[in-house]
């Protein structure tokens, strides 16, 4: 054998060692062993420890014969080759197709394209949408964007704008030519439900244009029943409207004359104030609708002047003001005088049955519209409505969000008078103001006051003829005088154009009245103020007070009713709280 003479060791026994080494590693060097001191940890470590391929050469050896041909099949890469017999099959087919095959394939790439992006996510708008276009997800976003919430099952879609509505032509041409450019919210929602001829809740903040959502689908529903003639006008009218005060009951009949009498159709109102054989002479010829305050109505049912056998259509407009006022046996007598033939079922599936002659049947259909839901309300809904759909617009009792809310405390009549006259005199608000005064007497001696100081002021409460409230109401909305002093019969329902500023002079009795009153402002989208003058005597309501200026947008709490120890915490009803068992609806 060969000797090598550097290191002195035969040839063969060198190449024994190397494969030694390639298949059993080279020898370590013994670790020199260091002693740990006691409760003293070493970090001192021997570099042989680390066997990294990169920094240690001694362990390269066995690696490199671990990791040939590592994802490699006799070190051929499979993926490489899919990729090439890929290519390779495509140009062959590519090479084979004719221009009419290419076409073909061509246009089946584009229409699976297009399928896609229309399937794709859209992220437009609801309003850049066409009506066909719209989903699910749409819709949703619609009525948050409009504040509106449903509940009653199989709830139609609201209205996007008018020109998109199923309503006759002929209402459309009313509509426009009355200047309604886009439904409020409680019209895009309630309008749809009420042409389906299904019972309606509706809570919606004041000034939202309520009276054109149950208006506008009464139309059509007296549109397919016959003619008011003189063979049936002793039957009385198709439709019903109740309110609780004269006010609202007038305002009523000024927006339904405006669709009814293009359409042809008759309606009269019947309020007290005015002398019963007025009222029996308006109704010789017969009406289609009436609109009504419970007491007077119940006393022409009384003696005969009107009678309701053909009545289909029912609207009950502040149905919890009537029940506050002490109207609920007269409402309930009222209701019971309604034919029965004509009433709903309680079964869903019977409602759809078809009359002999193949045309669906037209049920009664009544419209409650409520603020709040007191047990005399809730007894109402279910023994006259018959799986009503719930709208409602906002949140139920909430002042709405285009009414700046400023409360000052203020002890002492001298002290709100002088207050008072400070705000007047300083020009900051426009003519009309409605100030609310408590008690009637309050209101007259407040208004002469006034008037005394060059302020030219009228007054409306309940002890006024019907003639005198109605003329302090035209000589308001006319211009005539600035300024209106009113009890609470003002606060409901009654529409007085750009009214820039409500003052409480006195604070209401509980947050609800005090909801509907800062309401006469602020209203179609306006902005408005509402100035109110809190005394310690008004611990009954400064808890709700406070609440409501925490979540108005455009209000603080001042700090006097923030200390105050009755707005921190709810404490018992009180003369002029909420009952107990009555429900914020």
């Amino acid at each position: 054998m060969e000797v090598d003479q550097k290191d002195g060791i035969l040839v063969n026994d060198r190449e024994v060692q190397a494969i030694k080494e390639r298949y059993m590693g080279a020898e370590r060097k013994k670790r020199k062993i260091r002693r740990m001191a006691d409760k003293k940890f070493v970090f001192d470590w021997d570099a042989m420890d680390d066997t990294s391929q990169d920094f240690n050469p001694i362990y390269s050896s066995r690696h490199d014969a671990q990791l040939f041909g590592r994802g490699h099949i006799a070190g051929f890469d499979i993926q490489q080759q899919k990729r090439e017999r890929s290519q390779f099959y495509s140009t062959l087919m590519e090479s084979r197709r004719t221009l009419e095959e290419k076409e073909r394939a061509e246009e089946l790439v584009e229409r699976h394209r297009k399928r896609e992006q229309r399937e794709r996510w859209d992220d437009r708008h609801w309003s850049e949408k066409p009506l066909d276009q719209m989903r699910e997800r749409d819709w949703r976003i619609l009525k948050e964007d409009f504040n509106i919430s449903t509940k009653g099952g199989d709830i139609p879609n609201p209205m996007r704008s008018w020109a998109e509505s199923t309503l006759m032509p002929e209402i459309l041409r009313i509509i426009d030519a009355n200047g309604y450019k886009e439904p409020t919210a409680i019209q895009r929602q309630a309008i749809p439900i009420g042409l389906q001829n299904r019972d309606i809740i509706g809570i919606a903040e004041t000034g939202s244009g309520k009276t054109a959502s149950f208006v506008i689908p009464m139309l059509t529903f007296i549109a397919e029943l016959p003619r008011i003639s003189e063979e049936n006008q002793m039957n009385g009218p198709y439709a019903l409207i109740l309110a609780p005060t004269r006010e609202l009951a007038l305002q009523i009949e000024q927006e339904t004359h405006k669709f009814a009498k293009p359409m042809g159709y008759h309606c009269v109102a019947i309020v007290g104030g005015h002398a019963m054989e007025e009222q029996a002479f308006n109704l010789r010829n017969g009406a289609e609708i009436v609109i009504a305050t419970p007491g007077r109505l119940k006393d022409c049912l009384d003696r005969r002047i009107l009678v309701l056998g053909q009545c289909t259509y029912v609207v009950m407009d502040e149905a919890d003001r009537m029940i506050d006022m002490g109207f609920e046996n007269d409402v309930n007598y009222i209701l019971d005088q309604l034919p029965v033939d004509n009433k709903k079922p309680d079964d869903d599936e019977e409602e759809k049955l078809v009359d002999l002659g193949g045309r669906i049947r037209r049920y009664r259909q009544t419209v409650m519209f409520s603020a709040t839901m007191p047990p005399a309300v809730e007894r109402m809904t279910r023994k006259y409505l018959r799986r009503p759909a719930t709208v409602t617009i906002g949140t139920a009792g909430k002042a709405v969000d285009t009414v700046e809310q400023r409360v000052e405390l203020i002890n002492g009549e001298e002290k709100k008078k002088n207050r008072l006259l400070e705000i007047l005199r300083s020009h900051e608000f426009e003519p009309p103001v409605i100030i609310f005064v408590n008690q009637k007497r309050g209101v007259d001696v407040l208004a002469r006051a006034l008037s005394k100081l060059g302020f030219n002021a009228t007054t409306l409460h309940g002890g006024k003829t019907q003639e005198q409230r109605e003329a302090s109401l035209a000589q308001l909305k006319s211009g005539q005088v600035h300024y209106l002093v009113a009890t609470d019969v003002a606060g409901r329902g009654i529409d007085v154009k750009d009214v820039s500023l409500v003052i409480n002079y006195d604070m209401a009795k509980n947050i609800e009245d005090y909801t509907h009153r800062i309401g006469r402002t602020g209203r179609a989208g306006k902005q408005g103020v509402a100035i109110t003058f809190l005394a310690n005597t008004d611990e009954d309501v400064m808890y709700d007070l406070r609440q409501m200026l925490i979540k108005s947008p455009l209000s603080t709490v001042p700090p006097d009713l923030n200390r105050h120890e009755a707005a921190q915490s709810r404490g018992g009803t009180g003369k002029g709280g909420r009952k107990k068992d009555e429900i914020i609806y």
